[in-house]
């Protein structure tokens, strides 16, 4: 799954990498996490310009009850996304691209790691994951709007995963849909409904393009906003 990461670039760095029209209102963030405003590239029509948006990190289908699956559903799967109710309809309609400069998983202690009732069992060990020859990536991503029983409407957004490449599943087993952007304007195409053409592009990035460099246990804390969180703590795992 991806459950937190950053998007530690400019304005500037976003609307260049992104061919954006404006530079985006955007402050650096370390530790994104769930149900937080997250921001978003889309593009409304077939030939309307690529937008910068936030959306609400926790997709929350147009016809749901109450919003207390967003939770649950900060991840879909590229297998099963075609299929899902909640995912069907924006994965033919609503895609974007969320921009991160990483993300982080965290490993688990080895197997072998001696513990006993009276010592602590180790904790898991972040890694910030990102791309060896780009600052910035693009994560695969559904949005939707959903109108609270107020009357304001939210808008909402999922990351898409898939199985991790060969090297990478040594930190997790699943890993975001990193897109290139040559492949930009087809997922963000609103006028492009065809699902097999779409799956195509739902391929994990070749672990030789990735890094996974162990980080500070600050992380684990969402409420932790710093530098530091981005921090090496030892050398890199790939």
């Amino acid at each position: 799954m991806c459950g937190r990461y950053n998007l530690r670039a400019t304005p500037q760095q976003l609307a260049e990498f992104f061919a954006l029209l404006r530079e985006p209102a955007w402050e650096p963030r370390y530790n994104i996490a769930p149900t937080q405003l997250i921001g978003a590239v889309r593009r409304l029509t077939a030939d309307g310009p690529r937008e910068w948006t936030t959306l609400r990190w926790g997709l929350i289908p147009s016809w749901s009850k109450d919003a207390s699956g967003a939770s649950r559903m900060i991840n879909a799967r590229a297998e099963t996304v075609a299929d899902k109710p909640a995912f069907r309809v924006p994965f033919r309609r609503k895609r974007c691209l969320i921009p991160a400069s990483g993300y982080y998983e965290w490993q688990s202690p080895s197997a072998n790691a001696e513990s006993s009732s009276t010592s602590r069992r180790p904790s898991k060990q972040p890694f910030l994951i990102s791309r060896k020859d780009e600052p910035l990536m693009a994560f695969a991503g559904l949005w939707d709007q959903w109108r609270n029983p107020e009357g304001t409407t939210w808008e909402t957004g999922t990351i898409l995963t898939t199985e991790a490449s060969a090297g990478m599943s040594r930190v997790h087993d699943r890993m975001p849909v990193i897109l290139s952007p040559e492949d930009f304007d087809l997922w963000l195409d609103p006028s492009q409904q065809d699902p097999d053409e779409l799956r195509g592009l739902l391929m994990p990035l070749p672990a030789d393009s990735m890094q996974a460099v162990p980080v500070s246990t600050v992380v684990n804390n969402a409420r932790h906003e710093s530098p530091e969180c981005v921090t090496p703590s030892g050398p890199p795992l790939l």
